[in-house]
């Protein structure tokens, strides 16, 4: 038996042109990948590289840190270097947060998309 899901979409794919059904596919659900892509691709995907470069830079940062830590032999030397990988852990974190939260927005347009498309697909159908 067939979802409701995939009924509205046979009927929105019959309703549909060629050009309108392959815009229709690509607003399907990506995999982790391909949504990380989108990130670096949009109106703010150049800022979303620097972070990324960011991120990479800092991760070196904080293994340089953690060696350090780990070679201290005083006190003062330790706390020094332990604050300074927490600092990079939270920086890490943060990053990471900004990326998660754009993957999020691209999420939630598509869907916005997809409903419109389905909205409007359902009006051009009850008119005929």
């Amino acid at each position: 038996m067939k979802s409701d899901k995939e009924k509205i979409d046979e009927l929105i794919k019959e309703a549909l042109s060629v050009e309108e059904a392959k815009f229709y596919e690509d607003l399907d659900e990506q995999n982790l990948l391909g949504k990380l892509g989108q990130v670096h691709k949009g109106k703010t995907g150049w800022l979303a590289t620097i972070m990324t470069i960011m991120h990479v830079l800092i991760f070196i940062v904080f293994v340089f840190c953690t060696i350090r830590f780990l070679n201290a032999e005083e006190t003062n030397e330790l706390i020094k270097w332990a604050s300074a990988g927490f600092l990079c852990i939270i920086f890490m974190g943060m990053l990471k947060l900004y990326i998660w939260m754009q993957m999020d927005k691209n999420d939630i347009l598509r869907e916005v998309k997809r409903l419109e498309l389905q909205v409007s697909v359902l009006l051009n159908l009850t008119e005929k």
